[in-house]
């Protein structure tokens, strides 16, 4: 009889849960989605959407996998046969498992990136860097397949590590030091930027509202992000859910957790703006922000190595938690059904998805001219595949299942919530929550304009 691990308290949870929401989608992609979108008009929606939409899926998710005590695949199977419905949602379980291997096979080359910047800015190499220098220092790494290569492996090497020591001595210790450093190191940039930084234009460009800047794109970009912002959809949330014990409430923790996760990305965003404004940068240099913006600001500042070296840290804790979290619902399938030991199965899926991230690798330079499906290389569509159907069809499928599939006392029994508050739910996850994210579907397939 396998058995099965359980966080020491609630506090352990949200540190990993938060860990696998915050990543680079806050620190890389939530800052440069805020300029391109029209800053405050991004800012004031995302809120709302984490609010309407994030937190009553995450609250489902965390459900599912509480009630089910299984990995994703078989804990849908459970929770089918429990409904007495057909077996085939433990599919829903496998997509989700499947997504987060894929996303890895990327993101480790992206936490590759992070690395490699982590050691220039610490060389003090963006020392009166210009554009132009900043723009050939990224396009020279992406071409170089064995520096990529080299950090790549280092990423994996580091994720495995740490899942392969199992819950309580692996994902639990890992996050109660990343976590609590990552905000440390954030509160640091953020006292250095208001302190040399022009964190007043900063402030005004994140918060002061201008409604004439709200568009039906922006407010459609604010809810994708929202959603793929706390990591849902992918079987991560869920099995993080089925190691929670039964007296811990999900809606408070939840709660807490899209609170710091929306927080981070926020702080991070003013503590970036105000460098780039000091500097007189575009604030609207879209995917480039961290990776060519930054390092010209960090390069014409007081103190510009450390804060380059911190600040690059801080998103590699980020990316490192995230990862960790990705690969956790297939090693938690491979414990739980065959003899294999955790340690082996980890460093097995480690090898895998390893070889993925080395043709993620050559997507970059020697094979950048193989396109897969829609003119896109293996990077683009394995991006493409993921954020833009796998994760919110995920979602959606969840949502569905427990809105209108589950048995509603044993939703109940789960949430434990007022009636109220029950109701809420209720409208959040079987109406709001399946339509906005259809209205994203239709977006992204181009059927809304």
């Amino acid at each position: 009889m396998h058995h099965r691990s359980t966080w020491k308290n609630r506090w352990t949870f949200m540190l990993a849960t938060a860990g696998s929401a915050i990543g680079l989608g806050n620190i890389w992609k939530l800052p440069y989605m805020i300029g391109v979108n029209g800053g405050s008009a991004f800012v004031l929606v995302f809120i709302a959407c984490i609010f309407l939409v994030g937190i009553p899926l995450m609250m489902t998710e965390i459900l599912l996998g509480r009630r089910a005590q299984k990995n994703p695949y078989d804990g849908m199977l459970k929770l089918a046969q429990e409904a007495q419905v057909s077996h085939y949602w433990k599919y829903l379980g496998g997509m989700g498992m499947l997504t987060g291997l894929l996303i890895l096979g990327f993101y480790s080359v992206i936490g590759g990136w992070v690395l490699s910047y982590i050691i220039e800015a610490a060389k003090n190499s963006f020392s009166n860097i210009t554009a132009a220098q900043s723009s050939a220092n990224f396009d020279g790494l992406l071409a170089s397949p064995v520096k990529l290569l080299f950090w790549h492996t280092v990423f994996m090497c580091m994720t495995m590590g740490v899942v392969a020591r199992g819950v309580n001595s692996g994902l639990e210790k890992a996050n109660n030091i990343l976590i609590p450093a990552l905000f440390a190191i954030l509160l640091v940039l953020l006292g250095y930027s208001m302190s040399v930084g022009d964190m007043q234009t900063a402030y005004q460009f994140m918060f002061k509202l201008d409604f004439s800047k709200i568009t039906p794109v922006a407010v459609l970009s604010a809810l994708g992000h929202a959603f793929f912002s706390l990591s849902l959809g992918m079987g991560a949330v869920m099995v993080y859910g089925s190691y929670l014990q039964r007296h811990v409430s999900i809606a408070r923790t939840t709660i807490y957790i899209a609170l710091a996760d929306t927080a981070l990305g926020l702080l991070v965003g003013l503590a970036i703006y105000a460098l780039v404004f000091a500097n007189h940068l575009a604030p609207n240099a879209g995917p480039g922000l961290i990776f060519q913006t930054l390092p010209i600001a960090f390069g014409h500042m007081p103190w510009g190595s450390f804060t380059g070296t911190l600040f690059f840290m801080l998103v590699a804790f980020a990316a490192w938690t995230s990862a960790i979290s990705l690969v956790e619902p297939a090693i938690a399938w491979i414990t739980e059904n065959t003899l294999i030991k955790r340690r082996t199965a980890a460093w097995a899926i480690g090898v895998v998805v390893w070889l993925l991230g080395v043709a993620v690798v050559l997507s970059f330079n020697e094979w950048k001219d193989i396109k897969i499906i829609f003119g896109l290389n293996i990077f683009e569509t394995l991006d493409k595949l993921t954020s833009t159907i796998l994760l919110p069809l995920g979602g959606l499928l969840m949502a569905v299942f427990a809105g209108y599939y589950m048995k509603r006392d044993h939703v109940q029994d789960e949430l434990d919530l007022k009636a109220t508050a029950f109701k809420l739910w209720r409208i959040a996850n079987n109406i709001i929550a399946p339509i906005a994210i259809a209205a994203v579907f239709l977006y992204l397939f181009g059927v809304i304009k």
